[in-house]
């Protein structure tokens, strides 16, 4: 399976990766987009699940219980977080055109059916200088499932994502954990760049993603640059080997580029160099 997704125009599932299709042992995602009116049904199976609306309105029903999901945009607003354990179905009808993301890990059942709200997230700004973005902790612990970790994150055009570059794929002492980065961009030509790689250089990707694309992270360190004037937000779904409260056992760092929590403006180049230029 192609590391870099791009999403399928219309109705539907726009975007799908299971375990099989990537190639790894945990992670399953799932883009879909309903239109005003229609109805979908979600079989959890052996996972534990979390739905996340995108845009739209919908009804979501569990095990009897109904929840009404509503964004109006990921730009615009914050929003609640549905999770389901094994075992469930979750039938879905969307009041107006719906997008959301699903996506689930296997687990055996410890947590019943909720519905997460924005109050309960932490966010945060994390880095500084040319690496400040926002991060929603929308699944993340101490919020409780089994495998499942969510994050989104929000980045200015012009800055830097994941820096310094870390890893979760079980070299350099950390942890494992599968990963996929699902994009929206805007405006419409903005893109930003993704890289996935090794501090040895053995193995390196890089792709220029846009709106609507999917990259999966199966192994190395991975940072993200928004354009200039494209404002940037993604995705996350993680899982993998940590389980319950060790879900918030953090990534390692490049130690090529950790150094720069301690400064984040050190190694600012000030301009003009050497020259007295007017600037325009």
């Amino acid at each position: 399976m192609d590391h870099l997704q791009q999403s399928r125009p219309g109705p539907g599932t726009r975007l799908e990766v299971t375990p099989e299709s990537a190639g790894w042992d945990y992670l399953r995602f799932k883009m879909v987009a309903l239109q005003a009116g229609e109805s979908s049904s979600e079989e959890t199976g052996t996972d534990e699940v979390a739905l996340v609306p995108l845009t739209g309105s919908a009804t979501a029903t569990v095990a009897g219980e109904r929840f009404a999901l509503l964004r109006a945009d990921v730009f615009e607003g914050r929003t609640s977080i549905l999770y389901a354990p094994p075992g469930s179905e979750i039938a879905l009808s969307a009041s107006t055109d719906f997008e959301y993301a699903i996506g689930g890990a296997p687990a055996e059942g410890r947590y019943p059916v909720r519905l997460f709200q924005p109050d309960e997230m932490k966010v945060e700004i994390r880095g500084g200088g040319p690496a400040r973005r926002q991060v929603n902790h929308l699944l993340a612990h101490p919020l409780p499932a089994e495998r499942l970790i969510l994050f989104e994150v929000y980045v200015p055009g012009g800055a830097w994502s994941g820096w310094p570059p870390h890893c979760h794929d079980g070299s350099h002492g950390s942890s494992y954990l599968e990963e996929v980065y699902y994009f929206r961009i805007e405006p419409e030509a903005g893109f930003a760049f993704h890289r996935n790689h090794s501090r040895d250089g053995s193995f390196d990707e890089l792709f220029a993603v846009r709106d609507g694309d999917l990259v999966l992270v199966t192994q190395g360190f991975h940072p993200v640059a928004a354009a200039p004037g494209s404002r940037v937000y993604f995705l996350n779904y993680l899982a993998g080997e940590l389980q319950d409260e060790g879900r918030s056992t953090p990534p390692v760092d490049d130690p090529d580029h950790a150094w720069i929590k301690g400064n984040w403006g050190r190694g600012l180049l000030r301009l003009p160099v050497g020259h007295d230029i007017e600037t325009g």
